[in-house]
């Protein structure tokens, strides 16, 4: 029998993306007016990642729940962390519309939002009344008028809210819609920026609650290799791999020319899974276990999710895969993970 999703979807995917998205998250804070049943999660998918107990290695990337509006639905849904945001310290509309395409035949999307945020006041606001039990991270960004040199004093702005009402953060310092955000990633920039952090996150008396920085796809691996040094010598907690690609190679060529037309922005979904689990291996290497990492790029299904443990993350994170598959893939992936780690077929 079709899920409800697979009944609604081809009329969510008649509607322009940012409509549907929309449409979406109202009918999800429609449904969190009421109890919402949770998720029974198996004892066994525990994990125990940068000092705190998931119940899940599964988490929601950052990117669908920008202002932390949908908590207690995710949260019934299953997942076993939320990365909330991007959260930008001032409010900002983003990039102009239309900045969200769908390509349902390949499960990739093209997004050039632009960090559109409320802003860290209101989402800090609105993290306050968080549901207990689950865990929740903050992805923290800059604003687009502030320039690179600056950048600094946005993430401590941002921290400053963010940070009390969450159990980590995130550094963004790879989206591709930002201009200039991603230099951000060069080791001359890289360490001022996380020695900064790792100061007012002591200086808050925060010093337990994990930092992790969040890289992009597209670095060639001997800066791959050059940041995990960074990382590692800095004393932050973690790294996230990886963010959107500006690489159209992944896509189809019968689809390539579409691609093309829709402009700039960052693709994410299936076709990112190649490159995505390369820059992951890599870093994995690189790293030696001096740093956890978190899996996040192409990854849809319990075989993705297990793949990316097996590879040495220890959580693993979905975004596009639940725009395309609704969310019985919540589900439908925690069942399915234990046969996957043990080696067996589902």
């Amino acid at each position: 029998m079709p899920s409800p999703y697979r009944l609604i979807r081809p009329l969510l995917f008649c509607l322009d993306a940012e409509r549907a998205h929309n449409l979406a998250f109202w009918a999800g804070g429609l449904a969190q007016r009421f109890p919402l049943p949770s998720a029974k999660l198996q004892p066994d998918l525990g994990v125990e990642a940068f000092g705190l107990r998931f119940p899940s290695p599964l988490g929601l990337a950052a990117g669908l729940d920008k202002g932390a509006q949908l908590l207690p639905f995710w949260k019934a849904m299953g997942f076993g962390h939320v990365e909330i945001g991007t959260v930008t310290p001032r409010p900002q509309l983003g990039n102009p519309r239309p900045r969200l395409f769908r390509l349902p035949s390949e499960g990739i999307i093209l997004n050039r939002m632009g960090f559109n945020s409320e802003g860290a006041e209101v989402v800090a606001a609105r993290l306050k009344q968080r549901p207990a039990g689950l865990i929740v991270g903050g992805n923290l960004g800059k604003n687009k008028t502030t320039p690179e040199e600056n950048a600094l004093a946005d993430y401590v702005a941002a921290f400053r809210l963010i940070a009390p009402q969450v159990d980590y953060i995130a550094l963004n310092v790879s989206s591709p819609n930002t201009p200039g955000l991603r230099n951000l990633q060069a080791p001359r920039a890289l360490e001022p920026l996380l020695s900064g952090m790792l100061e007012i996150r002591k200086e808050m008396g925060l010093e337990a609650q994990p930092l992790l920085l969040k890289l992009a796809p597209d670095l060639v691996f001997e800066d791959l290799d050059a940041i995990v040094e960074v990382a590692v010598s800095s004393g932050i907690s973690g790294l996230i791999a990886t963010n959107t690609t500006l690489d159209r190679s992944i896509v189809s060529p019968e689809n390539h020319d579409k691609v093309l037309a829709w402009g700039q922005g960052g693709l994410s979904g299936r076709g990112l899974a190649v490159k995505a689990r390369a820059v992951r291996l890599r870093l994995w290497e690189a790293l030696k276990g001096r740093l956890p990492l978190v899996a996040c790029g192409g990854i849809g299904s319990a075989q993705e999710v297990a793949q990316a443990l097996q590879d040495g993350a220890v959580l693993a994170q979905i975004y596009s895969a639940l725009i395309f598959e609704g969310p019985g893939l919540v589900g439908r992936i925690h069942r399915e993970l234990p046969h996957f780690m043990s080696g067996s077929q589902p």
